[in-house]
Order: structure tokens, then sequence, then C-alpha cells
């Protein structure tokens, strides 16, 4: 497909405005620089025919808008945030709304806690060294245009540190709102949370959009795992119906860490969900779980890899999802069992409840092994509401939406019950119900 050249101009333009306003180190220039250029190389991924990665997701809407920046300060309702999100006063909390922190509506950890927060805004400046150490090094940009676009454009997002040892006993919210805005624009969260050596932290990330118009979110997030770390993970997209959000974490696991997340989204005009784990120290696990809800002509794109790069490495991978309306989900990506990787033990599942027979759904769960001592299996399913368990139901006096909610949180109970947090899973059972129309009111 013939891509549009002034489009790409656009780009390189408002690249060429910010880096003449910004006072960073020399790395970065350099980093940003060489991100701009890979994009500029690469493109949007536009080609579906033979590009597995994006085969079942069309990115052109993305590739034609020009996208303005976000409002510089918006109103922003309040209240719509408490209701929406998981919003604890206990909690620490760092809020971003178009890309830009808001030190007002934060709680940041107070001098002395088991962990720092920073914006990165104020980090970028000072040339930071476990900012160069880490940044864009588990999130290569090398060969993904929106993982460079990112690199190139962002300003802002948050950098958690837990120091070795470090156990804080508070939660950390990462809150990313977009704004409403009379045209379209984007902007990039970053994220970069590093864990010392046999420390532990609960982290929930939630992208929530209050606009009804277009907009781009390009969110790239890269967590690091020092020996023995383990981390509890909570990711929310809630993003808004005309909204695109192209969102990518990358894990990055030393020897003997754990790691269980957790991911809830709701369908946009097209969203991403991009998560790749590399298992590169022994004796390391990770729990993937997601529950994903699509309706009207919503699309969401679950790209999932997991790589066992090292030996005695544990993964679960367990999503599931509930379409409606005319809306279509992907489930796709590939767990890698490396030479050498023996006594890998992996399991990939994917499952969807389709609502609808116009609602559509490609799974293509996958396996790559190069070892011999392995356990290691996968498996997709779909299919509509059981009848007989809709007619049992009906048949006790139970109204038909009630039925049809019971049958539904029942599917959805393997992934929240997995989480932790009690106020998180009281939200996420709330959310579940909102986002499908034909369950908001009794007939």
């Amino acid at each position: 497909m013939t891509q549009a050249p002034p489009v790409y101009e656009t780009y390189a333009r408002r690249f060429r405005e910010l880096e003449a306003g910004r006072s960073e180190p020399d790395w970065l220039r350099e980093l940003r620089r060489e991100a701009l250029g890979r994009f500029l190389d690469l493109g949007f991924p536009t080609a579906r025919r033979g590009n597995e990665p994006w085969k079942y997701t069309d990115v052109g809407p993305v590739a034609r808008t020009v996208f303005g920046p976000p409002p510089a300060r918006p109103p922003l309702p309040l209240e719509r945030l408490r209701r929406t999100l998981p919003w604890r006063p206990t909690w620490r909390r760092a809020v971003f709304v178009g890309g830009r922190y808001r030190p007002e509506l934060s709680h940041l950890p107070a001098a002395g806690e088991e962990v720092t927060v920073l914006p990165l805004s104020r980090v970028l400046s000072q040339g930071d060294d476990l900012l160069e150490r880490h940044l864009a090094r588990y999130a290569t940009y090398q060969d993904d245009a929106f993982a460079a676009l990112n690199t190139a454009f962002f300003s802002d997002g948050a950098l958690v540190v837990v120091p070795d040892g470090a156990e804080p006993e508070r939660p950390l919210h990462l809150v990313f709102v977009s704004p409403e805005s009379e045209g379209p624009y984007v902007h990039y969260p970053r994220v970069l949370v590093v864990l010392g050596r046999q420390s532990r932290l609960c982290l929930v990330e939630s992208y929530l959009g209050l606009g009804d118009g277009p907009y781009l979110t390009s969110a790239v997030r890269e967590f690091y795992l020092g020996e023995g770390a383990a981390l509890e993970h909570y990711h929310l997209l809630l993003e808004g119906e005309a909204a695109y959000h192209v969102g990518q974490a990358r894990f990055y696991q030393e020897r003997d860490t754990s790691l269980r997340s957790v991911f809830f989204g709701r369908g946009c005009a097209i969203g991403r969900n991009d998560v790749r784990v590399d298992l590169d120290g022994p004796g390391s696990e990770a729990y993937l779980h997601g529950l994903y809800v699509t309706t009207g002509r919503q699309h969401l794109d679950n790209y999932i890899n997991i790589d066992h790069i090292k030996p005695h490495c544990t993964s679960r991978l367990f999503y599931r999802g509930v379409l409606d309306g005319e809306s279509h989900a992907i489930f796709g990506g590939t767990v890698y069992v490396r030479p050498g990787a023996q006594k890998t033990d992996a399991e990939q599942e994917d499952k969807n409840l389709l609502l609808s027979r116009e609602a559509e759904v490609d799974s293509k769960p996958a396996l790559e092994i190069y070892a011999d001592d392995v356990k290691c299996g996968h498996g997709a399913a779909a299919g509509a509401v059981a009848e007989e368990a809709l007619f049992y139901m009906l048949s006790r006096g139970i109204g038909p939406v009630l039925a049809q909610t019971l049958l539904i949180k029942g599917f959805a109970s393997s992934v929240l019950d997995e989480v932790r947090l009690p106020a998180l899973r009281t939200q996420l059972d709330r959310l579940l119900v909102d986002s499908l129309p034909r369950l908001r009111t009794e007939e």
C-alpha cells in the first residue's frame, strides 16, 4: 500500500521543532534521532500480507490521520476518574493528562518510602545513569514503528525504582488520561520500572479516554526485574470509542523472578495490547491473565509473546474474550523455547464467548520449541452462551439479562479471580457489565 509522504513529513517537522526546544544529554538526543530515522524508514505497518504481527489489524486510519498535540490544560472531570478507576486514597498515584504530569492529582511516595516515583519530564534533562542503562533496552525500536515513534517523541511518563530488598506496602497507580479535544491528537506515555534484587511491587496501570473524538495513544512500558524480584501488575485499557491505542509492554526477568500480570481491556476503534516477556534467568516464572470485552464495531488486538531463554522457567498465558455486536478481537503471539532452555513448563490458552452472530475472533496461539526436555501446550476455543444453561436459569424465574450476566461473569471469573486487590476486583466486575450494553438494563 502506498503511504502518504505528507503525513510522515508532519512527524519529521514536529520532531525538529521539539528537538530545538529540548535540553537533554547527548546520548538521549542521539537515541531520539535514531528512533525517528527508523520510524521514517519503516513507516506504519499498513501492509498486512506477509506481515504476521499485523495480519488482522488495519492501521491505515492511524497512518492517514494528521495528529496534532494534545490540549494544554484541558478541564478534567475528577469525579468521573474516581468513579471509573480504582481510585483509592491509600494508594500512591501518578496522574498524566494528555501526556503531561499533573501534580495536583497525584499522590507520590513520600521521602523515605521504599519506592521512588518520578515524572520523566523531571529526569530527562539530568542525564540519569539508571535511565541511560535501561531506557529503550527492552522495548527496542529497530524493527517496530510504534516503538520508534514513541522513543522519538515521548516527553513525560513515569520512572519507578524499587531498591534492593524493598517491599512497598501500598500499591502504586499510574493513571494516563486522554482528555477531550476539538481535533485528533497524539500523546506518547512512557513508563520505566526497575526492580532491584529481592524487591517487591504491586503496580496498577490505567489508560482512560474521556473524549468522543479520535486520538492516538502510543504507549511504551519497560519493566526490569532484578534477581529474585516479584511484580504484581494490573493493566486497564479503557480508552474512548473512537480512540486508537497501541500499547507495548516489555518485561525482562532475571534469575528467580516472578511476574503476575492481569489485563482488562475494552475495545476502541483500534486497540493493540502488545506484550513480550523475556525469561532470561533460570527459575523465573510469568503468569499472564487477560480479559477483553468488545462490542459495536470495536477492534482489539492482543499480541503476546513469551520467550523462554534460560532453562527451568515457567509461564502461563490464559486470556478470555467476550465479544458482542460486530466487534472483532484477535489473540496471537508465540511462546518460544530457545536451544538449551530445558525443563521449560509453558501453557498458552485463549477462550472466547461470542454473544452475537456478527462478532468475530481470530485466535492463533503458537509454539516454537528448540529444546527437547520441555512440557508445553496451547489451545484456543470460541463459542456462544450455552443454551442449556440459559434455559435452566430462565426456567427458574431468572430474567434473561440477569441470566446472561451471571453466565458471562462465570466465564470471566477465571481471570478476575487472579485480581488480589479487593477494590480493583470490585471495579472490574462493574466494568465488565458496563462494557456490554445488553447487560446494563433489565428487559
